[in-house]
C-alpha cells in the first residue's frame, strides 16, 4: 500500500471527525472512462460495474463492488473489508447503511469546487434508486469541505514533492537566458522548455497544448491559451506560464523577461515601475498569508495595491492551490465575484500551497507577471519558489 495513500485516508477519517459527519461515500462505475478525481487520488483502480466505497468516521473502510474486480482492490490492501456482488448491489448497500446509520452521509457533489463534484448525476440517480423505501437519501450532505480540507492540507512527503517540481521548474526557467533571442517564435522558446522538461522524464502539469504558455509582447491573447507564432522582438517582455509534475505533484510558476534594444543597457522606465507593482503587490500578498485568513482578503491587498498605482485590475483571481493538480480546488486568493462562488470566503488553513499571479499589461511592452508558490504555516507562510527579484533582461 503506497503510505501517501493511507496518510491521505487517516487524515480523511480525522476531518469526517471534526466536521461531525459519519461516512463518506465515493461512487464510480466504469472509472476507465469517467473517473471521480478523488478517487483516482485514493484508489488508483478501475473500478468496472456501479462500485460504492466507504470511510466511515470510526476508521472503518469498505469497498462494495462487482466480484470481477475484488483481485485489483485487494492488492492495495486498503479495506477492512471487500463485498462484491454478480446482480445487484442494493442489499449488501442497505445492509451496510443499515448495521451502522450513519446521520450525514457525504457524497462528492458541489456547486463551487471542480475537484469535489466527481459524482455524476447518472450516478446519484442509481444510487438514490437502490435507496429508494429508506431515508438515507435525505442524508446526504456534500463532501466539499472533506476534500477541500484533505486536498489542502498537504503532507511532508506531499510538500516534499511539489518542492522538487518546483525546484526543477526554476532550474529549467534558468537556461531561458542563454537561448531567447529576438525572432524566435513563442512555439520555439516553448519547444525548448518542453525539450527541457522531456529530458528530464517528467510529463506537464496541465494541458501540454498551453504548458508552457508563452506570451511575447503587446497582445489581446488570454492567459490560457497555447503558443503562436508571434516573435520576441527588442522593446518587448515576454512571460512564461510553466509548470512540471514530480512523482505525481505538480508546479505552476511564470516569469518575466524583456529583450534589451541594442542601444539600451536596462529596461524602460515604464517596464521597470511595472515590475517593481508586481513584486511589491507579490510581497504584500505574502505577508498577510496565515490560517484563518479569507482568500478574498489576501486578493485585496494585491489587486488594490495595483490599482492604486494606475493600472487595470487583472481578470483572475490572485491565485489558487497546487498539488496534484495544477488548480487543486478548494479556497481561493480570488474577488468575490460570482464566477468563484463561496471560494473567495473559505478561511485558509495550514499546509496549504498556494500561488501568488498577480499581472498587469504595459500598452507598448506586453504583459508583466510573475507567479510564485507558497505554503502556509501555523503562524505564516513560507516561499516554495525563490521569488524574481529582478526583470530577466536578454542582451540586444
Amino acid at each position: 500500500m503506497d503510505t501517501l495513500k493511507l496518510e491521505k485516508i487517516s487524515q480523511a477519517t480525522k476531518i469526517l471527525d471534526e466536521l461531525d459527519i459519519d461516512a463518506w461515500v465515493l461512487v464510480e462505475k466504469e472509472s476507465g472512462v469517467l473517473s471521480d478525481p478523488v478517487a483516482r487520488f485514493l484508489l488508483d483502480r478501475d473500478a468496472t460495474w456501479l462500485s460504492l466505497f466507504f470511510l466511515f468516521r470510526n476508521g472503518e473502510k469498505i469497498a462494495l463492488i462487482g466480484s470481477l474486480d475484488i483481485e485489483k482492490f485487494k492488492q492495495l490492501e486498503l479495506f477492512d473489508e471487500i463485498i462484491t456482488y454478480k446482480d445487484s448491489c442494493k442489499e449488501s448497500l442497505l445492509k451496510i447503511l443499515q448495521e451502522r446509520q450513519p446521520n450525514k452521509i457525504a457524497l462528492n457533489y458541489s456547486e463551487n469546487s471542480p475537484v469535489a463534484d466527481g459524482l455524476t448525476y447518472g450516478k446519484f440517480l442509481q444510487l438514490n434508486s437502490l435507496l429508494d423505501g429508506t431515508d438515507f437519501g435525505s442524508r446526504f450532505v456534500s463532501a466539499e469541505s472533506i476534500i477541500s480540507k484533505m486536498n489542502g492540507r498537504k503532507s511532508q512527503e506531499e510538500v516534499r514533492r511539489i518542492q522538487k517540481a518546483v525546484d526543477i521548474t526554476l532550474e529549467i526557467y534558468d537556461t531561458v537566458v542563454n537561448v531567447a533571442q529576438a525572432g524566435q517564435t513563442e512555439k520555439d522558446l516553448a519547444a525548448f522548455l518542453k525539450d527541457e522538461r522531456n529530458k528530464r522524464g517528467l510529463l506537464p502539469s496541465w494541458e501540454e497544448e498551453h504548458n508552457p504558455a508563452v506570451f511575447a509582447g503587446p497582445q489581446e491573447t488570454g492567459a490560457h491559451s497555447g503558443p503562436t507564432d508571434t516573435t520576441l522582438q527588442k522593446g518587448h517582455v515576454f512571460n512564461i506560464d510553466f509548470g512540471v509534475k514530480y512523482e505525481g505533484y505538480c508546479s505552476d510558476l511564470q516569469r518575466t523577461w524583456y529583450l534589451l534594444k541594442d542601444n539600451e543597457t536596462v529596461p524602460p522606465e515604464e517596464v521597470l515601475k511595472g515590475f517593481a507593482v508586481i513584486k511589491e503587490s507579490i510581497q504584500r500578498a505574502f505577508a498577510a498569508l496565515k490560517p484563518g485568513v479569507n482568500g478574498v482578503d489576501i486578493d485585496t491587498i494585491a489587486r488594490s495595491y495595483i490599482t492604486s498605482q494606475g493600472y487595470d485590475e487583472f481578470p483572475h483571481a490572485l491565485g489558487h492551490q497546487v498539488g496534484r493538480n495544477a488548480h487543486d480546488g478548494g479556497a481561493l486568493l480570488a474577488p468575490a465575484w460570482d464566477r468563484y462562488g463561496t471560494l473567495p470566503f473559505t478561511p485558509l488553513e495550514e499546509g496549504q500551497v498556494f500561488t501568488i499571479e498577480p499581472r498587469l499589461y504595459l500598452k507598448e511592452h506586453g504583459v508583466v507577471t510573475v507567479e510564485e508558490m507558497v505554503y502556509i504555516t501555523a503562524t505564516g507562510a513560507e516561499w516554495l519558489s525563490k521569488p524574481q527579484e529582478a526583470l530577466y533582461c536578454i542582451p540586444g
